[in-house]
């Protein structure tokens, strides 16, 4: 048979399940949000994921439904599941990564370790809540952030007084989700990938580099990450994605603190940027991973080809031109880094690619890859 599979969001996650679908011989559609998106390239589809018509009518033409975010709002994914349409993840999943004080109070009855955190619905609650860990404290709005947006370090809750507005202007019983300020050496991630009949599979637990609250670089696997820390990573990951029911490819983001202890930061329930090391690093990608499991078929294996591989995002671009008309320059540079454009305009702080190298020798890998992401920027 023809497997028909559907993404909803035309960013560059689903743009990068294309090569995987077309190797495995399988039918892919995108609903993209506008004409010039990403994943344009098999964009069938162009319309709005928070109308419901539009998403049923979507999915009348797939086999299986995915996503290439986390946005499509609850009472749509619902419908979809009334409807007898397969989505994976699921909504009783998804809801997990669409609501960050849900997320935390289900980590907590997994018995998975996560900050000290409250839902803080006034002001004098996080107030409270800041004396109480140290002068501060991370606060976060419970939906819609990413890449650093809705997130702020405050020692007072003077500094989120708009956010506070806005939950009263909604009309709801809402509330921010404040946790503690944690003192970490270093953020890892690890992602795994579970199929709907229960098969996991893990790939090694990598390290993660921040700027500005984006991420900037990731090594595959994390140094200095054997034994303890990637045996802990790896029973959280499978605990989370078992006792959520994820089905795809599942990221759980960790802080490494200096008391030697691991700490769930956020969810990802797709395809997760620190995982695009795996196209050229990994004998099976995160993209075609995801395309199996959703589907329900044998999850391939998650081996390293080489002893490293580091992957540099490209943020902003360059401002002169795409980066096509840089490659002549970077390739003949650096001939064997892969180099992956995502299609989108330069815009400063976008993601708008990456580039990987890989290798036995980690100083000349990320030598290599941030040499000819340099070649991308201004």
């Amino acid at each position: 048979m023809a497997y028909r599979v559907g993404v909803i969001g035309g960013g560059q996650l689903a743009r990068m399940m294309v090569p995987a679908a077309v190797n495995l011989g399988l039918d892919i559609s995108v609903l993209a949000e506008n004409e010039g998106s990403s994943a344009n390239i098999a964009a069938s589809v162009v319309g709005d994921y928070l109308d419901r018509e539009t998403v049923l009518a979507f999915a009348r033409t797939v086999d299986v439904v995915t996503f290439d975010h986390e946005h499509v709002p609850q009472p749509i994914l619902r419908a979809l599941v009334e409807a007898g349409h397969a989505v994976h993840p699921g909504p009783d999943a998804l809801r997990y990564a669409q609501d960050k004080i849900a997320m935390r109070q289900k980590l907590e009855q997994l018995g998975v370790p996560v900050p000290v955190w409250a839902a803080v619905g006034t002001a004098s609650e996080l107030d409270a809540f800041i004396a109480d860990n140290g002068g501060h404290a991370v606060v976060k709005t419970p939906r819609g952030g990413y890449d650093g947006k809705g997130v702020r370090v405050v020692s007072s809750a003077a500094e989120v007084a708009d956010w506070f507005i806005a939950l009263a202007e909604d009309g709801n019983d809402g509330a921010l989700l404040a946790e503690e300020r944690v003192d970490f050496r270093r953020e890892l991630a690890q992602m795994v990938a579970r199929r709907p009949s229960g098969e996991t599979q893990l790939w090694p637990v990598v390290e993660s580099v921040q700027l500005g609250g984006v991420c900037a670089e990731v090594i595959a696997p994390a140094p200095r990450s054997a034994g303890v820390v990637a045996d802990a990573a790896a029973d959280m990951a499978i605990a989370i994605a078992e006792g959520i029911g994820v089905t795809g490819v599942l990221a759980v983001e960790l802080f490494e603190t200096t008391d030697q202890r691991l700490l769930v930061n956020e969810l990802a329930m797709r395809p997760h940027n620190t995982g695009h090391w795996t196209i050229d690093g990994s004998t099976t990608s995160q993209f075609e991973q995801h395309l199996r499991a959703v589907l329900d078929l044998p999850l391939g294996a998650t081996g390293c080809r080489d002893t490293w591989s580091v992957m540099v995002n490209i943020l902003g671009g360059p401002a002169d031109g795409s980066l096509a008309d840089r490659y002549a320059l970077a390739f003949a540079d650096q001939p064997t880094v892969k180099v992956h454009n995502y299609g989108k305009a330069p815009r400063p702080g976008r993601k708008v690619g990456h580039v990987t190298a890989c290798g036995d020798d980690l100083d000349q890998v990320v030598f290599e890859a941030r040499a000819a992401a340099a070649f991308f920027k201004n």
